[in-house]
């Protein structure tokens, strides 16, 4: 049999899309919510307290706040190549700035994500979809299968 078994996580963080021509050109933030879908074979030793599980969720969380939550938690993601001025400023007068080499959209930020989990899951886990979803209606999904 194959399953999948899915966790969510949220976290709160800002963001500004240099160059970008509407209202997201300027600081805002967001309450996303990440949803981590992975596979794996089971557990099949009957004597494991973990007997049938494919992750403990707990081992899986623990992986995702650091690789992700306790990153971009609070934090305020600005693209790097920014060359206004404003933003040094901005980036001296707190301590949770991230410089992105990427303009951070959703998308951006959801590959980013990915990246993170595909280094640092167990080998015998496979991740088969990450869904960041930034508002209630807008979100941008990553699939395995697509790639």
């Amino acid at each position: 049999m194959n399953l999948r078994v899915t966790k969510i996580f949220d976290f709160e963080t800002a963001h500004a899309l240099w160059g970008y021509d509407g209202k997201c050109k300027d600081i805002h933030g967001h309450s996303y919510k990440l949803t981590v879908s992975i596979a794996g074979k089971q557990i099949e030793d009957s004597s494991n307290p973990k007997f049938g599980m494919i992750i403990d969720f707990s081992d899986l969380k623990l992986i995702v706040k650091k690789e992700i939550v306790d990153v971009f938690d609070h934090c305020l993601l600005v693209n790097g190549n920014t060359p206004h001025k404003n933003y040094a400023e901005v980036e001296s007068g707190f301590s949770k700035i991230m410089l992105c080499t990427y303009q951070p959209t959703c998308e951006n930020m959801l590959a980013d994500m990915v990246s993170r989990l595909l280094k640092n899951l167990p080998a015998h886990i496979q991740l088969k979809k990450v869904t960041l979803q930034e508002t209630s209606s807008s979100f941008a999904e990553w699939h395995a299968d697509d790639n």
